[in-house]
């Protein structure tokens, strides 16, 4: 078993708990022993690592991820694409994540039905760089709803499937779970910027999405959802859905229904989007839709609301979502730790938590991922400076000198760790 120490490092172990001086042994694909007391591992035969303060923390986790999406300008450009092509997409994107300190992902949906699987075959087969994954079907959606691009007098793809009443959602999930999915998604409400079924429109019966779930749990999967009204998340809730995605204009009603089964789902605002939106229409100035921009500032400020409860509420939230548009670019997922201190109240190591340990829950591992624990997967991140004190520096992947994922070390940059100065944690 091979052994590795990262000597003198600054812990924070994905806890509430502020960070700490350590040594980190690893052993094998897990951490052996965290040392407060440092100085008393054998080197024998190990891989010494001098840390020289730097902190070391989980990996990140992206719990709304789209693999398969990337440089979208409008939801056909993915349908657009020919599978071939787009498995070579998949594969780039899911090292781009890997290379940016997310060692997990839990999918929100692949632009096509196999995508999120060959490719989570792949990485845990060790054939391709990527974050340990949760793989997802295509976004089941009904005529008229979000994904559904098709015409009268024309037929298009996106990145989703149309399915309309009972039957279809069940044949739909039927197929994502034969072919290896581990969670289907459903499409409740539609969104804001949207032809047909806006944001605040629920379009997906009861009926239907109790269908999708029944499947699912049937076949030992998830069910996510994308939910921005509030009748959409009560809906999805009352069937048993696991993970709601959105979910800005939940009214009370939607709030105390969350509450209650904070316990068992999960949510994710898919924040990022909205803001690069907002960025966009800010840069075009005169030149916006101001429809567009009241559409798109509404959604934002219903989000700032809605999640501010959901901290308070203690309900679980996930960072990610919705990367992999032109405006919202593969590798930029953690700007998400970011915006949850700045829009939401989160403080810095709730953020952070929110990324590493929530996300390992959603992934179905709390028991052995998302913290820097012994026996626990050693899924790591070696960070030039204090997340803590900044959480944007996890945007910049120079400050990662080492992103671990099961033990063995996607990247260790011995020039930044020599660069330096010698000096210890506790005085970092």
């Amino acid at each position: 078993m091979s052994r590795t120490i990262l000597r003198d490092c600054r812990v924070w172990n994905g806890s509430d708990a502020a960070a700490f001086p350590a040594d980190v042994l690893i052993e094998g694909a897990r951490i052996g022993t965290v040392a407060r007391a440092r100085g008393q591992f054998d080197a024998a035969g190990a891989e010494v690592i001098e840390a020289r303060g730097m902190t070391l923390m989980p990996g990140l986790v992206e719990g709304h991820a789209h693999l398969s999406f990337g440089r979208a300008a409008a939801t056909t450009d993915l349908g657009d694409l020919p599978p071939e092509e787009h498995t070579l997409l998949t594969a780039h994107n899911a090292k781009v994540l890997l290379d940016h300190g997310f060692t997990s992902a839990y999918s929100a949906a692949s632009a096509k039905l196999r995508l999120d699987i060959v490719i989570r075959n792949a990485i845990a087969a060790g054939e391709l760089p990527g974050p340990r994954l949760k793989a997802c079907g295509p976004e089941i959606t009904v005529t008229g709803g979000l994904g559904d691009e098709r015409r009268l007098h024309m037929h298009r793809e996106s990145f989703a499937v149309i399915a309309d009443g009972p039957e279809e959602i069940v044949k739909w999930a039927r197929l994502c779970c034969r072919e290896g999915a581990d969670a289907i998604k459903l499409n409740v409400s539609g969104d804001d910027l949207y032809k047909a079924a806006k944001g605040e429109m629920t379009v997906m019966s009861e009926a239907e999405i109790g269908a999708g779930v029944a499947v699912a749990r049937d076949f030992h999967r998830k069910v996510n959802a994308h939910c921005r009204a509030a009748e959409s998340v009560k809906r999805a809730i009352r069937c048993g859905v696991d993970v709601i995605y959105h979910c800005e204009y939940a009214d009370a009603e939607a709030l105390d229904l969350l509450e209650r089964e904070k316990h068992r789902v999960f949510v994710g605002p898919a924040i990022g989007l909205p803001v690069a939106v907002r960025e966009r229409l800010s840069a075009l100035g005169a030149g916006a839709d101001p429809q567009v921009r009241a559409l798109v500032d509404r959604g934002f400020e219903a989000a700032i609301r809605t999640y501010e409860q959901m901290r308070k509420r203690g309900i679980r939230v996930v960072i990610g979502g919705d990367y992999g548009f032109d405006v919202t670019p593969q590798g930029a997922n953690a700007r998400d730790i970011e915006l949850f201190v700045k829009l939401f109240g989160y403080s810095p190591s709730e953020a952070l938590a929110c990324a590493t340990r929530v996300g390992a829950e959603l992934m179905g591992m709390g028991d052995e991922l998302g913290l820097v624990r012994e026996g626990y997967l050693a899924d790591l991140l070696l960070v030039d400076g204090d997340p803590l004190a900044d959480v944007s520096i996890l945007q910049q992947r120079e400050r990662l000198a080492a992103i671990v994922q099961n033990g063995s070390f996607h990247k260790l940059d011995r020039d930044a760790l020599s660069r330096r100065p010698l000096r210890s944690a506790s005085g970092a």
